[in-house]
């Protein structure tokens, strides 16, 4: 259970594992920025996504002394509600959390991608009627599911679809929020990338309840389609310009499959590229460092 790196020991907290995912491959994970979210997205045969929420109870601990009990608080995660048979046709190849959830007080927004060449934006609802079964139809989510541990979820939760970004002409590979989530980037193997203005509550300039309804088309604004690459774009991911690049505060970088990494900035309201850099070998992933001072791919 343990893995040692360096002076470091790492240690695996949970399993988390369902029923008949042996011919599905879990693609992509995201946690929401409080920590209290996971979502996986698995590709076909069966694609779809699962979202785990994280639960506190206590556990009594006894020690030698037969009059000394006291509580011990333990995670245990719990699956909250599968994603299936709505809005994406093909495979889901990402899946993201806005970075909203921990600084205001707003409900989990979760965005998805798929190679049918859509973006979804998804809205967690959660039912206080356990009981209404039509409802739960109505919504078309596979909410009936058993959590790790194989108990039956007693609450019924579910994500509802509140947006569809388009544009790419095929297959999306990534996603990414850059750190207000106000800004919403996307690459796929049509070697374009689309970053799109979110209006979400808990952002700068989004709505103030906390929930957006699904026929505002204000919600979300297209700011730029980036060109440049030669090949897919397999990753992306925003970081701190440090000044160095552009007017705003944050950068974009991204991989491809013509084996280079671009960095865009931000000036003027226009998007440009501002750094080119070639490697001998094309790079898989490309997050940027915790300090915002390199690139790790």
């Amino acid at each position: 259970p343990f893995q040692e790196v360096g002076a470091i020991m790492i240690e695996a907290i949970s399993t988390l594992t369902t029923a008949n995912l042996t011919r599905s491959p879990a693609w992509q994970a995201s946690f929401s920025i409080d920590g209290k979210y996971l979502a996986v997205c698995f590709g076909n045969p069966d694609t779809h996504v699962k979202i785990w929420q994280c639960c506190k109870k206590e556990r009594k601990s006894s020690s030698h002394d037969a009059n000394d009990k006291c509580c011990v608080e333990e995670e245990e995660w719990k699956l909250l509600a599968t994603i299936r048979d709505e809005g994406h046709t093909r495979s889901i190849r990402s899946v993201s959390f806005a970075p909203t959830s921990i600084s205001y007080d707003v409900v989990p927004i979760l965005a998805t991608a798929s190679f049918d060449g859509k973006v979804l934006i998804w809205e967690y609802c959660h039912d206080d009627d356990d009981d209404d079964e039509d409802l739960m139809q109505e919504k078309h989510h596979d909410n009936s599911s058993t959590n790790s541990n194989n108990e039956q979820s007693t609450s019924s939760s579910y994500f509802e679809p509140i947006a569809q970004l388009e544009g790419h002409d095929n297959e999306i590979k990534d996603l990414a929020w850059n750190t207000t989530g106000s800004l919403l980037a996307s690459c796929g193997r049509d070697k374009t990338i689309w970053i799109w203005e979110c209006f979400l509550p808990g952002t700068i300039g989004g709505v103030d309840n906390n929930n957006m309804n699904e026929d505002d088309g204000e919600a979300f604004e297209c700011l730029a389609v980036l060109q440049g690459h030669d090949g897919d774009v397999k990753s992306i991911a925003f970081g701190p310009s440090h000044n160095q690049w552009g007017e705003g505060e944050e950068i974009l970088v991204s991989a491809s499959y013509d084996n280079t990494i671009k960095v865009w900035a931000e000036e003027a309201g226009d998007w440009y590229c501002a750094m080119t850099l070639g490697e001998d070998s094309v790079p898989q992933s490309m997050p940027s460092s915790s300090s915002g001072g390199g690139i790790v791919h």
